[in-house]
C-alpha cells in the first residue's frame, strides 16, 4: 500500500534527504505538498507499509506481511530502527501497535508489551498476558483497547473498562477519550473544558458517559484530536464537537477570520486591531454583524462536507481534521501552519477542502492517519469518480 505524508517534518518523520558531504542527513521542517513515504533510510523490514501510527515527533510503519514488524521514523530513529529502544527483532510477529511520545505498545497473540522509546532496554517497561480473542470478546480488539480495558499513553498503562460497555474501538487524546460500543453508541470521558466530551457543557467526566445527542444513531467510527472529537454514522454522516479555535470542526472560526483580516490589512499597509479571540468583541473590518462564529461546540453538530459523497473514515490532529469519502477523495480543514492540510500552502481553513493533489494524480485515497501536526494518506492508483 502506498502512503503519502505532509505537514510537520522537523524530525524526518515524513522523509529525509540524502546524506550531505559532512555526513549529516537533512530534512525540511514543513512539507506542504504530499510526498510519498520512502523506505530507503528508515524502514528495514519491507517496502510494503500496511498501516501508519503517528505522534508529534515520530511515525511507526506497520508491516503486516511475512514476519510482521514495526519500523520507526522521526525523533531518535531517522537512521536506525534500534536507536529508539525497540529493535526490529523485538516487534516480529506483532498484530497491532500504538505509539505515544514516550512509548510504543505492541500487541501479540498472547501478550501486550509497552517499550520505553527513550531508553535502550532488552525488556519492555510493561507487559500483560492476554487470552486469545476467541476466549475473551469473540472479536478482535484494536489498540489501545485490550481485553477488559485499554492501554493509556502513560504509566500505569492498563486502565479497566466496564464489561457492560462492550467496547468496539477507542480513540485517546492527551486529556480525553472517546469510545465506540458494539451497538454503535458513543461514550466520552476526561477533560471537558473545551466541550470535547459532547455533553452540552464544559464539565469533565471521570467515567465513560454516553453522548445523549447521538443516541439512536449508530456510529461506525470515532476519532479525537487535541481538544475536539468526531464520529461517523452508519450512513456516512460526520459529527463534530469541541474546540474550534483553528477551524478544526469545519465550523466558522472568529480566530481565522481575524487572522485573515489582519493579513489583508498588513499587505495593504493598514494598521491592525488587536486580534485576541473573544465572543464579546465588536465585529472587525470584513466581519458582518450577522456572522455566527463558533469557538466551542459543546454538543455534536452535523458537518456536511460534500452532498454527493459519504464519509468512509476520519482522523484528527491536535488542531486539524482529515476525512476520506467513499469515492476516494481526501478533505482536510483546521490549522495549517505546517502544511498539514495538503493544499500546498501554510493557510488554515475552517471549511473542508478537497486535497487536489490526489485527484490530479488520479489517485484514490483509502485511509488517512493524522499526527499531531501532520497527515498521512494511503492511496491506490485509479481515477477518482467524485468531483
Amino acid at each position: 500500500m502506498r502512503w503519502f505524508g505532509f505537514g510537520f517534518n522537523a524530525f524526518g518523520q515524513i522523509y529525509v534527504h540524502e546524506k550531505s558531504t559532512d555526513g549529516e542527513y537533512s530534512y525540511a521542517v514543513k512539507v506542504v505538498s504530499p510526498a510519498e513515504l520512502t523506505t530507503s533510510h528508515v524502514d528495514r523490514c519491507s517496502d510494503h507499509v500496511d498501516q501508519i501510527r503517528a505522534t508529534w515527533s515520530r511515525r511507526a510503519s506497520l508491516h503486516l506481511d511475512r514476519d510482521c514488524c514495526v519500523c520507526l521514523a522521526g525523533f531518535g530513529a531517522v537512521i536506525s530502527n534500534e536507536s529508539c529502544g525497540v529493535s526490529l527483532k523485538e516487534s516480529l510477529g506483532f498484530t497491532d501497535a500504538f505509539i505515544s511520545e514516550t512509548h510504543l505498545t505492541l500487541a501479540f497473540l498472547d501478550r501486550i508489551e509497552s517499550w520505553d522509546l527513550q531508553k535502550e532496554e532488552e525488556t519492555p517497561s510493561w507487559s500483560m498476558e492476554i487470552k486469545a480473542h476467541s476466549e475473551s470478546h469473540g472479536y478482535p480488539l484494536n489498540l489501545p483497547l485490550v481485553p477488559g480495558g485499554y492501554v493509556g499513553t502513560k504509566a500505569p498503562f492498563y486502565r479497566p473498562l466496564s464489561p457492560q460497555l462492550k467496547a468496539k474501538s477507542l480513540a485517546l487524546s492527551a486529556e480525553h477519550a472517546i469510545l465506540l460500543s458494539a451497538s454503535g453508541a458513543v461514550y466520552t470521558w476526561g477533560l471537558g473544558s473545551h466541550g470535547q466530551l459532547g455533553h452540552g457543557d464544559l464539565t469533565s467526566e471521570q467515567e465513560p458517559r454516553a453522548v445523549e445527542a447521538l443516541l439512536g444513531m449508530p456510529m461506525s467510527c470515532v476519532a479525537t484530536g487535541g481538544w475536539h472529537s468526531v464520529c461517523i454514522s452508519d450512513g456516512g454522516d460526520l459529527y463534530v464537537w469541541g474546540w474550534n479555535e483553528s477551524g478544526q470542526l469545519g465550523l466558522p472560526s472568529r480566530g481565522l477570520m481575524k487572522s485573515s483580516v489582519q493579513q489583508s490589512s498588513q499587505q495593504a499597509g493598514v494598521p491592525c486591531h488587536d486580534a485576541r479571540t473573544s465572543p464579546n468583541d465588536e465585529p472587525q473590518e470584513g466581519e458582518k454583524q450577522e456572522d455566527v462564529f463558533i469557538s466551542i461546540q459543546a454538543f455534536p453538530a452535523l458537518l456536511d462536507i460534500t452532498p454527493s459523497c459519504e464519509i468512509r473514515t476520519v482522523s484528527c490532529g491536535h488542531r486539524h481534521t482529515a476525512a476520506v469519502t467513499t469515492t476516494g477523495d481526501l478533505y482536510t480543514w483546521g490549522w495549517g501552519d505546517y502544511g498539514q492540510l495538503g493544499h500546498q500552502t501554510l493557510t488554515s481553513s475552517d471549511e473542508p477542502q478537497r486535497v487536489e493533489f490526489f485527484s490530479e494524480q488520479r489517485m484514490s485515497v483509502v485511509d488517512v492517519v493524522c499526527g499531531a501536526w501532520n497527515t498521512f494518506a494511503s492511496i491506490v492508483k485509479e481515477e477518482v469518480a467524485c468531483s
